[in-house]
């Protein structure tokens, strides 16, 4: 039975240059395990993000995804939080709580299980996976297996019928990638669970894999068993071919053979032996290397976090020479990643020193401006614009001319193969693609060391190619590279030595053949597998090398990779004027806000006796909701469009509340204005009324709140109005100026007849012009606080929600 099935499924991001899917039709059954793989940005992580709707990218989608013979779009929320579970790449952006089991049973609790339930279902996963040592502690001292395996329990605990799983060992050591890896298999062998996978280490995830699927550039090139797959790709010489597990590589060079496991592949040379002369002396030999001037040095040094907590950097020594590639290994939380960031000057160690070119780095000259680069193991935090282009010409100098900036970023465009994600807002690429833009911005400052931190975490096998040649031309020019890295076989191919971190320290040291021949466990892959007939083999080529194959030919990093047109600067984006026709909805909001509202008030006001000021908040409240749901006369409201609108209400209030020393010198005005101009005039309204009520029930409740409400909602509305037309300008300098006059008029207007009227239902003409005169010093400060607030507000919140917007088609 089909638990999936896709039809002619086509999908384009807002504003895309090309589809991102293309006619992909797919069918997964029940019980399955299906590998999905693919160079970066081929489209794997948005097929199966399809795939959950709560996950769901905005865009345009086209064709079916049927679940359980169902389409997709009508299978109840709770259903699909139940029955599909999803694993991201990130262990910590799936971590949502602070104890372990409180992860475990949080899916649980928002279901509404009733507490036995959740305790069976929480201790038996628990005794499943092996957490029962670490079932109290806080989920942020874990290791990032443990994080992983975590995320991994608190979906199971769902008990799903399907789990989806994107580059989950992405970020994990090599042994817990695998143990990781193993535990998916249990759950597909014994629970019976679909499990679709998306990887680009491939080694061990073929073999597990019942089925493995190929995409390139958007739609499915090969979908077949894994040694059918392995045998297309090789055949095609296709880019993807390097990433297959080794024996596959090793013997469909020399036998047109796909054994799949090191098991396999062992037995396989072993028989090949027998009939073909095998030379280990064919294999190249590692070039001792050079020793010139050490350009880090670290003596003696020792790091911890907190005086509680044990070092995590302990007595560690280490010099890197000049025009080096020296790589460091070991496994999570073993100290890797605190050892370079006290090389980078991000940390200063409690004891020893570190020298960078035989200084102090505290005396260091221009540390980031040509000396030091680092390339962070998250590289969205190097991230500061809107499109990718922007943020490599931030990095240039500013005092170059604007003709010779253009030129570098051009330049080291070309070179990282990111030619096509230029307008590309940083934060909608893949894993992959991120790593080569943060990498472009990072050789833009032309360091003269260069500091890595897991730099092929989500690199398809092809782009590693590419980037060991870049590195290779930078240690020509005399660049010094220091590596950290979980890849193995990257490590073991191009670095010129390998040290293995373990317990804060440095164990073994050594170039890449001395130093993995002589490990058991943390080896490659091709050692494992010919160690008995050639002890000096550690790469697949040595193996082909010594057996008398042609070796894989390698991938240059001069000359596009990808079909690319010729690089250029990105045309600036025409602005679509939007239409300036007023939706059903608006008038009904109109009508609403403009005359049933006032009603209600002056219901209130003439025969209520402001008395009853609760209920009226309420019916203005339900009149305000009329127009904005209308918004939803077609579709269900997604949870992520209540939630902005909800945020923008709280910061409002929290806004208010924080400067409630400073009498009418708050940012609520400010907010309101720029939530109307993003998501509307309803929208604005809402925020505005809602803000009133609800503050107050910290300011006090009275009389006043349906006129506040109204005053806050009726400028939130009009903002919207306004600049739905494109009638103004979305600058901070306009946008003050106006924030300035609509809360000086229109707030103070509403609110000084207002306190006139609670005091009078027959006001007169010296009653109003002498609450206009008493108010205008307030009302003055209010409005002054509001351009002060939209001055430094305006254009970064309407960026950002601007873009939240767009990606996630929010409601306008």
């Amino acid at each position: 039975m089909e638990i999936y099935t896709l039809k002619n499924l086509s999908f384009a991001y807002p504003n895309g240059a090309t589809d991102a899917l293309k006619s992909i039709n797919l069918s997964v059954k029940s019980g399955e395990f299906v590998l999905l793989c693919g160079k970066s940005g081929c489209g794997k992580t948005t097929l199966l993000r399809l795939l959950k709707s709560s996950l769901s990218p905005f865009g345009n989608l086209s064709g079916e995804i049927m679940y359980n013979n169902l389409p997709l779009g009508e299978v109840d929320a709770k259903v699909q939080a139940t029955e599909i579970g999803f694993v991201l790449q990130n262990p910590d952006n799936q971590i949502v709580t602070d104890k372990v089991w409180h992860e475990l049973a949080f899916g649980l609790e928002s279901l509404g299980l009733e507490t036995p339930e959740i305790r069976t279902r929480v201790s038996e996963m628990a005794s499943f996976f092996g957490i029962q040592n670490w079932f109290y502690q806080n989920t942020n001292q874990l290791s990032g297996g443990q994080k992983q395996l975590l995320n991994l329990a608190s979906v199971m605990v769902m008990h799903p019928e399907v789990l989806i799983l994107d580059e989950p060992t992405s970020q994990l050591d090599p042994i817990s990638a695998s143990e990781f890896l193993k535990t998916l298999k249990k759950i597909n062998d014994e629970f019976g669970t679909t499990i679709i996978l998306t990887e680009h280490r491939l080694d061990e995830a073929f073999a597990l894999s019942s089925r493995v699927i190929v995409m390139d550039n958007g739609e499915i090139i090969a979908d077949d068993t894994p040694q059918n797959v392995g045998k297309s790709l090789t055949e095609k010489n296709h880019p993807m071919s390097r990433a297959l597990p080794v024996p596959m590589r090793v013997f469909g060079k020399l036998s047109n053979t796909y054994p799949l496991t090191i098991r396999d592949g062992k037995l396989e040379l072993l028989e090949y032996s027998k009939t073909h002369n095998i030379d280990k002396n064919l294999i190249p030999q590692d070039n001792e290397p050079i020793k010139t001037v050490p350009v880090i040095e670290i003596k003696d040094a020792y790091f911890r976090y907190d005086k509680a907590l044990p070092d995590a950097v302990k007595g560690l020594n280490l010099t890197v020479n000049k025009g080096e590639f020296f790589t460091i290994l070991g496994g999570n939380g073993t100290g890797k990643t605190t050892a370079i960031s006290l090389i980078s000057g991000l940390l200063k160690p409690q004891r020893g020193k570190i020298l960078i070119n035989g200084k102090p780095i505290s005396k260091a000259d221009s540390l980031y401006d040509g000396l030091l680069g680092v390339l962070p193991q998250n590289p969205q935090c190097l991230f500061a614009k809107k499109s990718v282009y922007l943020d490599l010409m931030d990095i240039t100098d500013k005092k170059l001319p604007e003709a010779v900036r253009e030129k570098q970023v051009m330049d080291i465009v070309t070179l990282c193969h990111i030619e096509t994600l230029l307008e590309s807002h940083p934060y909608d690429l893949s894993g992959g693609e991120q790593q080569r833009t943060a990498l472009a911005m990072v050789l833009l400052k032309s360091p003269q060391i260069l500091i890595l931190d897991e730099p092929t975490k989500g690199m398809d096998a092809h782009f590693k190619q590419i980037f060991a040649s870049i590195l290779e031309s930078l240690k020509i020019s005399g660049v010094t590279i220091l590596m950290v890295s979980h890849d193995i076989e990257f490590c073991a191919e191009f670095s010129d030595r390998c040290a293995l971190f373990f317990d804060g320290n440095i164990t073994s040291i050594g170039t890449p053949r001395k130093f993995f021949c002589g490990n058991s466990f943390y080896t490659t892959s091709a050692n494992r597998m010919a160690r008995k007939l050639l002890p000096n083999a550690i790469l697949a080529s040595d193996i082909i090398l010594a057996s008398g194959g042609k070796p894989e030919e390698k991938q240059e990093s001069d000359g596009p990779v990808y079909p690319q047109k010729t690089v250029q600067k990105p045309a600036p984006k025409k602005t679509q004027k939007s239409d300036k026709r007023l939706s059903k909805r608006t008038f009904l909001g109109i009508l609403s806000i403009l005359i049933m509202v006032p009603l209600t008030i002056l219901f209130g006001t003439y025969f209520l006796g402001d008395r009853k000021y609760y209920f009226i908040s309420l019916l203005i409240i339900l009149e305000t909701l009329l127009p904005f749901f209308m918004a939803f006369e077609k579709r269900k409201p997604k949870a992520r469009e209540v939630v902005i609108i909800s945020v923008l209400c709280t910061l409002a209030v929290v806004g208010r509340t924080a400067f409630f020393m400073l009498p009418e010198f708050k940012p609520v005005v400010a907010l309101v204005i720029i939530s109307g101009i993003c998501f509307g005039g309803e929208t604005g309204f809402l925020v505005g009324s809602m803000t009133a009520f609800v503050s107050n029930f910290i300011f006090g409740q009275g009389p006043w709140t349906p006129w506040q409400m109204y005053a806050l909602g009726i400028i939130g509305f009009a903002s919207g109005i306004l600049f739905r037309k494109d009638t103004f300008l979305k600058t901070k300098v306009f946008l003050s100026v106006f924030g300035f006059l609509v809360t000086l008029v229109l707030y103070g207007v509403i609110m000084n007849t207002a306190s006139v009227l609670m005091v009078t239902t027959v006001p007169t003409a010296d009653m109003l012009k002498t609450a206009y005169i008493m108010g205008f010093p307030v009302d003055m400060i209010h409005a002054i606080s509001s351009a002060f607030f939209l001055w430094f507000l305006s254009e970064p919140m309407i960026e950002k929600l601007e873009r939240v917007k767009i990606k996630y088609g929010l409601i306008r």
